[in-house]
């Protein structure tokens, strides 16, 4: 029988979605008690109001907590340039990690990382929670049955708001700086949609083409804009959209082409699952996903990565997956710099 672990809170005054975070697990069943590591003292009383008598310490100094606690599972979340030293930390600790994206300012650092975590058969889940929502894991099973037939292509776009990057605040945090948090648009919000590609095909970007642009002429380093073009290890084709557009909210779309049929996704609008398949029930017409129950979000992605650590199960990312997006979104960014198409090693 498993038991409900000890889970390490290791951030500081900016680290991002701690809020979310704290909500995670003070739900997560499998997470028994928690310490803080709060440098700045920034979130001692969100965490003592979220947690409760679940909050059993709270820590100055990373180092002092891992030290003193040995929690079974460390959950990072801080600025990218911030979090691999204290990632290092944690896998020296003995600690599974769940980090943060994109917790480094380069896929070499991460990869030091990963190979670190594998060595000592630790768990190292990079934070793409869409994997848990309820449609995509719905649109997985549809795929993965065959009910497509083999993949041809997809296409894709995840845009979010223009104006947070006009507010002189948001200037001043770290993931408007390159320097701080290794890109824009792409490594924060597009990283998601790379990695659900990968995760509903089953198959891994194998080349990259791509564009970035800060088309909205804003005083920031980083760009709100990309666009790439996708090479998969079984030949699949797929585009990307990635930018700050819109005047507020989020426009998401995944579609997907196969053999046998085609679907649709879109999180943030109904139906959130739509698709079509050429033979069997209901063949040649739209069909939308009617869920008993939708989920989405932190929670049930932190749930499920806790979970794992505490049974010894499969995580709901796994090291390498977490290192093949930031690989991606790399060999992207390194295809902008170049004007070349880039294989993803």
């Amino acid at each position: 029988m498993s038991q409900p672990i000890k889970v390490g809170l290791l951030t500081n005054a900016d680290g991002a979605h701690v809020s979310a975070y704290l909500q995670a697990l003070a739900a997560a069943e499998a997470c028994s008690r928690v310490v803080l590591g709060d440098p700045d003292g920034r979130w001692e009383n969100a965490a003592r109001r979220a947690l409760g008598e679940k909050l059993i310490g709270v820590y100055r100094n990373h180092q002092e907590l891992l030290s003193a606690e040995s929690p079974e599972l460390a959950l990072v979340t801080l600025e990218a340039g911030l979090a691999p030293p204290v990632i290092q930390r944690s896998l020296d600790a003995n600690c599974h990690v769940f980090a943060e994206k994109p917790a480094c300012l380069s896929a070499r650092d991460f990869e030091q990382l990963a190979r670190h975590a594998d060595s000592k058969h630790r768990h190292l889940m990079l934070a793409l929670a869409n994997r848990s929502n309820s449609e995509i894991l719905a649109a997985r099973e549809l795929i993965h049955s065959g009910k497509l037939g083999k993949i041809y292509g997809l296409e894709m776009h995840l845009v979010a708001d223009q104006t947070r990057l006009t507010r002189p605040d948001y200037h001043r945090q770290w993931f408007a700086q390159r320097s701080r948090s290794g890109g824009g648009h792409l490594i924060w919000l597009g990283i998601h949609w790379l990695d659900l590609a990968m995760f509903l095909t089953d198959a891994t970007i194998s080349s990259v083409c791509g564009f970035t642009a800060n088309v909205g002429g804003q005083p920031i380093d980083i760009e709100d804009s990309a666009a790439a073009t996708l090479q998969f290890s079984n030949g699949t084709l797929g585009t990307l959209t990635s930018g700050y557009y819109l005047d507020k909210g989020y426009h998401t779309h995944i579609k997907i082409w196969g053999a046998a049929g085609w679907l649709r996704i879109q999180t943030v609008a109904e139906p959130r699952l739509q698709w079509v398949t050429n033979t069997g029930a209901g063949a040649g017409q739209l069909q939308s996903w009617k869920p008993a129950q939708r989920v989405s979000g932190y929670t049930p992605f932190v749930a499920s990565a806790i979970k794992a650590c505490s049974e010894n199960t499969t995580p709901p990312i796994s090291n390498f997956d977490s290192l093949r997006a930031l690989k991606t979104v790399f060999g992207i960014y390194e295809s902008a710099q170049t004007g070349r198409a880039i294989q993803v090693a």
